[in-house]
């Protein structure tokens, strides 16, 4: 993708070290960071050429008519614009279908969402008995999961409730005494519910954990036990995560049952992403590079990852200063801002989204050309995260970090 990538590390002066937040110097990286919470990595582990040939990675040779799918749900699928299922859709829809149990391992952005929702929508319009749970690390992939339920159930005849913290309990108290067939929802808002007796986990059978690691990462471990313990022992039980801890296989052990377990993640970071370094020297540089970055062609839909709130927000008004159509969102947003921000940004009305990490897991948002690292990650898990929002669906994505 760059014919001359020593051009993009050669910004700056090059030095050792990074800088933790915008702006203030942290030491103890020494051109180093933490890979999950022990190894650590060298640099050089932000550059990977993207290879010219990924769909094979990506797609399947099957058809959604494959799986005896009721005509509603094709049809919706196909309307959807989907021909064929992933390689994580083809290898999980069957089992799910079947009733078995699930663990499924794969990279963001291969289409793990419909491999759960379009079996349980199955599930659920032949049998109204029928509920699920599902629980997601953040409000932002709590709704694009009922947005995707919404697609894939058009005239279905189900209902979902979306259930996260930034938006009115009482509304979402309302909705969940009609007895949804689907509910998706956040570890903190569950509990809430959940301790005002308004949400009983026992009539679930059937849960999905989604996203286990992050949720781990974020410390809701006991948040997770604590719904397991609630759920009834004869559920189907679906667990799907990009990488599997030693603190995720303690959930494992607990949430499923003779489980068929699937993996089509071959790497950490997919071939199709192209990512390299950019050198920098100070804060002010750091601006005028990004600036120069964002002025050259091809930077059509740019997604900006900070360390902090308080950086993100700042960064977002100089760009916006200097004439950029930019958004942001973070953790003093409200949800209602953050959605609005997400939208515009997948509507094409702003092209550069700021955001904290709160983002780097789980959306799906089409045709994002660059992600760029402004402050290197905490971890390289994080990093895996934050670069999974461009490449996606096999197309071709580029990931740019800047290094000190």
């Amino acid at each position: 993708m760059f014919r001359n990538r020593s051009n993009y590390r050669s910004f700056g002066k090059q030095r050792t070290g990074y800088r933790k937040d915008f702006g203030r110097s942290q030491g103890g990286y020494s051109n180093r960071f933490k890979r999950g919470s022990s190894k650590r990595i060298d640099v050089n582990s932000f550059i990977h050429k993207a290879k010219e040939t990924v769909t094979q990675q990506i797609a399947s040779t099957s058809s959604f008519s494959d799986y005896n799918l009721i005509e509603n749900l094709t049809r919706n699928i196909n309307e959807h614009g989907y021909i064929s299922p992933t390689m994580i859709q083809e290898k999980t829809i069957p089992h799910i279908i079947s009733g078995l149990d699930v663990i499924g391992i794969a990279n963001t952005g291969t289409g793990k969402t419909a491999a759960f929702l379009i079996p349980l929508i199955h599930k659920a319009f032949n049998d109204r008995n029928e509920r699920v749970l599902i629980v997601t690390p953040t409000r932002e992939l709590a709704i694009q999961i009922i947005d995707e339920f919404r697609i894939f159930s058009r005239g279905m005849n189900l209902e979902a409730a979306l259930c996260i913290g930034g938006a009115n309990m009482r509304r979402q108290e309302d909705r969940l005494r009609y007895l949804p067939n689907f509910i998706v929802g956040t570890p903190g808002r569950l509990k809430d519910l959940i301790r005002r007796n308004r949400l009983q986990l026992s009539i679930f059978n059937n849960v999905v954990l989604d996203e286990v690691d992050r949720m781990v990462d974020i410390g809701f471990i006991a948040d997770i036990k604590y719904f397991i313990s609630l759920l009834p022992e004869k559920r189907q039980s679906l667990f799907f995560s990009a990488t599997v801890s030693q603190k995720v296989n303690e959930i494992l052990q607990t949430f499923v049952t003779n489980p068929v377990k699937v993996s089509v993640k071959s790497q950490d970071t997919a071939d199709n992403i192209d990512q390299d370094i950019i050198r920098v020297n100070g804060s002010n540089n750091k601006q005028d590079i990004l600036h120069d970055l964002l002025r050259k062609e091809g930077f059509d839909k740019v997604l900006i990852f900070g360390r902090t709130k308080w950086g993100v927000e700042k960064l977002t008004r100089v760009l916006i200063d200097k004439g950029f159509k930019a958004a942001s969102i973070h953790g003093n947003k409200t949800q209602w801002q953050r959605q609005r921000a997400l939208e515009a940004f997948r509507e094409n009305e702003v092209r550069i989204l700021l955001a904290t990490d709160v983002a780097s897991r789980g959306l799906d948002i089409d045709n994002v050309t660059h992600v760029i690292n402004y402050d290197v990650p905490e971890s390289y898990d994080d990093y895996v995260h934050r670069i999974g929002r461009t490449g996606r669906a096999g197309k071709k994505g580029i990931a740019l970090t800047f290094v000190e």
